[in-house]
């Protein structure tokens, strides 16, 4: 590999917040895409998904990378609940919420739990919150988590019931806000219940 090559390169990573670089990027600094598998070969670069590479060495931030591989994916339900902190069960699977007709074969290689919304609902309460490893992350508020949890079969109890005691007792909790979400996501009879209970 020619030394501009490999200079433009590690330019392109050090202007990179994350460690990560496209291969769009590389045709835009004018190198050819062969580049990269050079630097995959050689251990320098791992390949992530398409057209996505990250530096080895940097500490993988999955959450995050995941989330760069499927743009339209927002981190909700449990996995959304753990992240603000109202849960302590580590997520095993994640789980991404896609609008309905959002289509990525890959996407089921993936060790994800697919929702899908109606498109309507899918902009609802999506928020930018550091990951763990302080990268920005998609997911939805609380208020939205809450709703998502009490649809379909009302969701799992021992998840639900602690989270909503916390709710009603914290300083940052919106009623208003949980009431019209509950609302236009058709919870509002299980979420009138919650509050009647506790507060």
């Amino acid at each position: 590999m020619r030394l501009d090559a490999k200079e433009t390169i590690k330019a392109l990573l050090e202007a990179s917040e994350d460690g990560m670089i496209t291969a769009e990027q590389v045709t835009q600094a004018g190198l050819h895409r062969s580049v990269l598998q050079e630097l995959v070969k050689s251990g320098e670069l791992y390949r992530f998904g398409r057209g996505l590479y990250v530096r080895s060495g940097i500490w993988e931030d999955e959450l995050y990378l995941l989330q760069r591989k499927y743009g339209r994916g927002i981190y909700s339900m449990e996995t959304a609940l753990y992240l603000h902190g109202y849960s302590d069960r580590t997520p095993a699977q994640y789980t991404m919420t896609f609008p309905k007709g959002y289509n990525t074969p890959s996407l089921k290689q993936e060790n994800v739990t697919i929702k899908w919304v109606q498109q309507l609902n899918y902009p609802l309460g999506i928020i930018e919150i550091p990951s763990p490893c302080g990268n920005p992350i998609r997911v939805y508020d609380l208020e939205r988590t809450l709703c998502d949890l009490l649809r379909g079969s009302g969701g799992d109890i021992q998840i639900i019931n602690p989270a909503m005691k916390r709710y009603v007792v914290s300083k940052e909790r919106d009623i208003h806000k949980l009431l019209q979400y509950a609302q236009q996501l058709r919870v509002q009879p299980k979420v009138q219940r919650y509050l009647e209970i506790l507060l």
